[in-house]
């Protein structure tokens, strides 16, 4: 029993530390902007007009006016599945649609200072399966949420080169659901529920892990109008580790209804209900009862370049080409009031993402955007699991600005995502140290993502 909640703990953990099926590499979200996101996520060389600079470059909150204030959402709308090798059988995500929302506020202070403030979710999932996937005792509900808050400053340093930097104080919760399996418990020394004939796939614990934590960083970005046509910029997000210190594991029974045979290696009377063996376990001094446990995220240092050329008076082209250091992500360490140590292998792998997008002014009042992007996958073959199934992935993009009043903008995108299908795995296959070769079936993925953005200039 010792070694089921070692693995229960280890494996819920891992799932919270690991989101999948949102919008970036990883578990990184980029849509914080109606208009950014319309234009694929470019503008690290110049911002759009809603004070989103906050977060995609601080040099760019300079020259907003007397004040900008923005507020909106975005919704992503995740689809997937995944195929087994031996059954054939599919198993699809629940249809879930998340709401993502961004708050900002800037002010120039004269001709060569602005201040503003930023409230976005750079890293973040939900994440469910039916409780019937094969897959759930891995994790059938992977959950976190995060919430940056940064207070930015930008300056003027020479009539073509501004800089900008803002802290970052990001409040994270993390939350689990995972089902045990009787099969792989051992139930007494040498004895597991194999052992005794019940078979793979027997749920009779849910476990359900939920902790929080918060972390510190920095967003540090630079422009520089090369050029009356050309502007260049680039910008960083720095790593922020958050320490989940007490998160609660709820472990509860669920009834199997099974009983022992004649002869069993436990020595009890054949018969005897199974629910009524492993109860103790679940009360008093059982491996069982709920307990805290403590971990360490990390959410990688991000790096973007990018350049904008305005080509005629109404288009504007933009590039950026985005560095995210997920390489940062190794390990997990797990440690519980009970139980021993136990590191987890991820290997996670850095990641590049390429977009393009463009504007054209298609008059006084409104704004038509395009773009598209594309990046590979962070988690390797190893660790695709149903709580980050995730792969490379081609973007498309599009969105319309409207000028409702002369101090009301408002900004709509729709984005979808393509990911490539991506072989990965449903049972730890030795959470330590995983490896491609216990990946048994095929993950599928695509999402429709609309946001909008509401700017009051005063």
């Amino acid at each position: 029993m010792r070694r089921f909640l070692v693995w229960l703990a280890a494996g819920a953990l891992v799932g919270a530390a690991t989101p999948a099926g949102l919008a970036a590499q990883g578990y990184g979200i980029y849509e914080h902007s109606a208009c950014m996101m319309a234009r694929a996520g470019t503008g690290v060389a110049s911002s759009c007009g809603d004070g989103s600079a906050v977060f995609f470059n601080p040099a760019g909150i300079l020259g907003s006016g007397k004040g900008v204030l923005s507020a909106g959402a975005t919704v992503i709308m995740p689809r997937g599945g995944f195929t087994s090798d031996i059954s054939g059988t599919t198993t699809d995500l629940k249809k879930l649609n998340f709401v993502i929302p961004h708050l900002y506020w800037t002010r120039d202070l004269g001709a060569d200072y602005a201040v503003g403030f930023g409230v976005f979710a750079p890293y973040g999932l939900t994440t469910e399966w039916p409780t019937t996937f094969e897959g759930r005792f891995l994790g059938y509900r992977s959950k976190i949420q995060s919430i940056y808050l940064q207070p930015t400053f930008a300056a003027r340093v020479s009539p073509t080169l501004t800089v900008g930097a803002g802290l970052d104080y990001s409040l994270v919760s993390v939350n689990l659901r995972q089902r045990a399996d009787l099969y792989s418990t051992t139930l007494a020394p040498g004895v597991t529920g194999g052992n005794l004939g019940f078979q793979k796939g027997t749920d009779f614990a849910d476990v359900d892990l939920e902790g929080d934590g918060n972390g510190i960083g920095f967003n540090v970005g630079v422009t520089w109008k090369a050029h009356p046509r050309v502007s260049v910029g680039a910008r960083y997000l720095s790593q922020q580790n958050i320490y989940i210190d007490q998160a609660d594991a709820n472990i509860t029974q669920i009834q199997t209804g099974l009983v022992l045979a004649a002869g069993n290696p436990l020595g009890l009377p054949a018969g005897t209900p199974v629910d009524a063996v492993v109860a103790p376990q679940f009360t008093g001094t059982g491996a069982l009862v709920d307990q805290k446990g403590s971990t360490r995220l990390t959410f990688p240092d991000q790096f973007t370049v990018g350049a904008t050329f305005t080509a005629t008076e109404q288009l504007r082209v933009l590039a950026d080409v985005q560095w995210v250091h997920w390489k940062k992500f190794e390990t997990l360490a797990l440690q519980f009031e009970r139980l021993p140590q136990r590191i987890i292998q991820e290997s996670y792998e850095n990641s590049t993402g390429v977009r393009l997008g463009a504007e054209y002014d298609l008059g006084t009042r409104y704004m038509f955007r395009a773009g598209v992007l594309s990046h590979g996958a962070a988690a390797p073959d190893q660790t695709v699991t149903p709580n980050l199934p995730e792969g490379p992935r081609s973007e498309f993009t599009a969105g319309l600005g409207a000028q409702l009043t002369p101090t009301v903008h408002l900004d709509l995108a729709y984005q979808y995502i393509d990911q490539a299908d991506r072989r990965g795995r449903t049972t730890d296959g030795g959470l330590a140290q995983p490896t491609a070769a216990v990946n048994n079936g095929l993950y599928t993925f695509n999402a429709h993502l609309v946001g909008a953005t509401l700017t009051y200039k005063f």
